[in-house]
C-alpha cells in the first residue's frame, strides 16, 4: 500500500485519526489543509474570506493535484471532492477511505462551534450542515475505495476500522 487518503466531512476525524493511523502503520502524515495554509501564507478562514468558496476550491484543487507522497496517511480538507484533478491524483496515490459520519454525530462533534472559523467551504450562503452533508455525500461515495462508518466509534475504533479496511 503506497498511501492512505482520508476524505469526509469536517469533524469526521480525518486529521485526528490520520495522525494515529500514521503512528500505527509507520507511515508519514500529511494534512492538506496545512499545505494549503503554507502555500497561501494564511489561515483557511482567511483564504476563504479573501478568495471566496470558488477561489478556495481552485487553490485546494491545485495543491492536491500536485501532491506526491509515498507511504503516507493523507488527511484532506472536506471540500477536496469538488476538485476532479485533485481526486484523480489522490486516487492514483493510494487507497481513498471515506470516513462517513451521520448528521446527528456531526452536530454532536461540532457542538455549536462556528464552522466558518474552521475554514469550512460552503458554496451557498447560509447553507446548513444538513444541506452540505447531502450535497457532498454522493461525491465522497463516488471517490471512495473504502468506506468506514464512524458513527458510534471511538477514535481508537475509527483508527482500527480504517487500518482493517485498507488491509482487506
Amino acid at each position: 500500500m503506497s498511501n492512505i487518503i482520508l476524505i469526509g466531512m469536517p469533524a469526521s476525524g480525518k486529521s485526528t485519526a490520520g495522525v494515529l493511523i500514521a503512528k500505527k502503520t509507520g507511515y508519514g502524515f500529511i494534512d492538506t489543509d496545512l499545505l494549503i495554509q503554507k502555500c497561501e501564507g494564511a489561515l483557511l478562514c482567511d483564504i476563504l474570506k479573501k478568495h471566496g468558496a470558488e477561489g478556495f476550491i481552485e487553490i485546494e484543487e491545485r495543491v492536491n493535484a500536485q501532491l506526491d507522497a509515498d507511504r503516507c496517511v493523507i488527511a484532506t480538507g472536506g471540500s477536496v471532492i469538488y476538485g476532479k484533478s485533485a481526486m484523480k491524483n489522490l486516487k492514483s496515490l493510494g487507497t481513498v477511505v471515506y470516513l462517513k459520519v451521520g448528521l446527528k454525530e456531526l452536530e454532536r462533534r461540532l457542538g455549536g462551534k462556528d464552522i466558518f472559523k474552521r475554514g469550512v467551504v460552503m458554496k451557498k450562503k447560509g447553507e446548513t450542515l444538513a444541506e452540505l452533508l447531502s450535497e457532498r455525500t454522493p461525491l465522497y461515495e463516488e471517490y471512495a475505495d473504502k468506506t468506514v462508518i464512524c458513527d458510534g466509534l471511538s477514535l481508537e475504533g475509527t483508527v482500527a476500522a480504517v487500518i482493517d479496511a485498507v488491509n482487506k
